[in-house]
């Protein structure tokens, strides 16, 4: 793996003095990183609650190949407590052989609870928190030349969860938590002897959930496919409490010690995503169905750039999505028909006029089928739109602004990968290039079908907010744009 430059070390130690304070509660809390950190507020944010109903059996998932993972105890590896972690820096000899692309292993490091309450795993599965969880951060080497190219790219990571609860010991564990005690404190580091990642890991490799998702640690760049195995493994209860007593998120020399544990962020909204299972049979999965292939799909999205609109409203547009009226989520219950006449009004404001920032970006963006290929740099986007609201009073503006650019883009995307469903905003997204007339029509048609199916549908359909453009608190002020992210440092780097 390429290090940055000797300058770009010297700024990356100067943002996180200044930039990188955040924590998991109190005034730097995960509430408040949206403030420093804009993609935290914003869309395809992890973790996720697992739960039934997201379910998708897809027959074409592969079972995960790892390569190089039996590492020799004659190689060296670093352990670290970079404050919000303890984290294992891997050989860029590791690397995952089953995707599209080549994903190199970067680091693994761990999410935990606390001695008085062991639940501390970042993912749910049917709102069921396991007491730590394991995550193996690799990057897109076929395309990228490190993690700092990658971090903020929508193809650049790929991270393997694995679930950890409490019951047998586990020897492939004690490789590394035997050398805890050497660093208690934040940027405390030591050399161990390498061992057989594997090991860590469930043995079946071949059943598990896959999502699109985010980094779950601030900048949560939205640019992790996500793999969380079905099979949690187990820790002594004494290997957990040497995990979650042993570490500090403070320094060595700091007066008042600040216990690390804890260490996980809150399930996130959904936002239109599904979760596909590499597995048909088990509790919570019966009825769930394979998507509609890619193919198909591209079928539905012909036809809202070229096709005609009245055509596709007299055939049922929610028909042709895969996730048909009924199952769309629901919002805040609301008189349907004012809800409809809001919708409507809202729609055509955003789909006939644009804000001036968006303007010309539709064709750009939407204009081709091959845009589910395209990569999304968020980096750039962020720069690019923090620009654009330079205006006074604006700067707030900035999280909104992210998710109205961002959401269609990766939501297309990810449902023409059968990772989400349609959602409306990326309809509107698709339809502000057709011509105005073809919109009203289509607009008028889906309003008259949505009304029809009043009386089947028992929950209101939340059209303001499908895609999870719900409220959230919006930064006044960008975080410093001039690198991606202080944490990309071998030592440094967390999800």
């Amino acid at each position: 793996m390429l290090l940055p430059s000797f300058t770009s070390i010297v700024f990356l130690q100067l943002a996180f003095c200044s930039a990188a304070n955040w924590t998991y509660t109190g005034p730097d809390g995960e509430q408040h990183w949206s403030k420093s950190y804009p993609y935290c507020g914003g869309i395809f944010q992890s973790p996720i609650d697992i739960k039934p109903e997201l379910l998708r059996f897809d027959p074409s998932l592969r079972p995960i190949e790892v390569q190089n993972y039996n590492l020799s105890p004659n190689e060296q590896l670093t352990l670290g407590n970079n404050g919000h972690s303890v984290q294992i820096s891997l050989p860029s000899t590791m690397y995952i052989s089953s995707l599209p692309n080549r994903y190199t292993a970067a680091q693994l490091h761990f999410h935990w609870g606390s001695a008085s309450r062991p639940a501390g795993s970042e993912h749910l599965v049917n709102s069921k928190q396991s007491a730590a969880e394991m995550h193996i951060v690799h990057f897109n080497s076929d395309r990228y030349p490190n993690i700092a190219s990658a971090v903020d790219k929508s193809d650049g990571l790929a991270v393997l969860g694995v679930l950890i609860d409490i019951g047998e010991f586990n020897p492939a564990f004690d490789q590394f938590l035997r050398f805890i005690n050497g660093v208690k404190y934040r940027d405390q580091k030591v050399q161990v002897p390498a061992f057989n990642i594997r090991a860590l890991m469930p043995a079946r490799l071949d059943e598990y959930f896959r999502y699109d998702g985010s980094l779950t640690t601030p900048p949560c760049y939205p640019s992790v496919l996500w793999t969380l195995f079905r099979n949690p493994v187990t820790i002594s209860r004494k290997q957990f409490l040497a995990l979650a007593t042993s570490l500090y998120s403070s320094h060595a020399q700091e007066s008042t010690p600040v216990p690390l544990n804890s260490n996980f962020r809150k399930p996130q909204p959904t936002d239109s995503r599904v979760v596909l299972v590499s597995f048909k049979e088990g509790r919570g999965l019966q009825g769930t169905l394979s998507l509609t292939s890619p193919l198909s799909r591209k079928r539905v999205i012909q036809q809202l750039l070229v096709g005609d609109l009245a055509d596709l409203a007299d055939e049922g547009l929610y028909q042709l999505l895969p996730s048909g009226s009924e199952k769309l989520h629901a919002g805040k219950k609301k008189d349907f028909k004012d809800q409809e006449s809001e919708t409507l009004s809202k729609w055509k404001q955003k789909t006939l006029k644009p804000p001036s920032w968006k303007k010309g970006q539709s064709t750009q963006s939407v204009g081709k089928l091959g845009l589910a290929e395209d990569t999304l740099s968020y980096v750039s986007l962020e720069q690019r739109v923090s620009n654009q609201l330079k205006q006074p009073h604006a700067e707030n503006q900035l999280g909104q602004a992210l998710r109205n650019v961002v959401f269609p883009k990766l939501n297309l995307k990810s449902y023409l990968d059968c990772k989400s469903d349609l959602a409306l905003p990326t309809i509107r997204h698709i339809l502000s290039g057709r011509p105005t007339d073809e919109v009203l029509e289509l607009d008028r048609l889906l309003t008259k079908a949505l009304m029809n199916q009043k009386k089947t549908i028992k929950q209101s359909v939340p059209m303001t907010n499908s895609g999870g453009f719900s409220p959230a608190t919006l930064p006044r002020k960008p975080h410093n744009q001039g690198y991606p992210h202080p944490w990309l440092l071998p030592m440094e780097w967390e999800d």
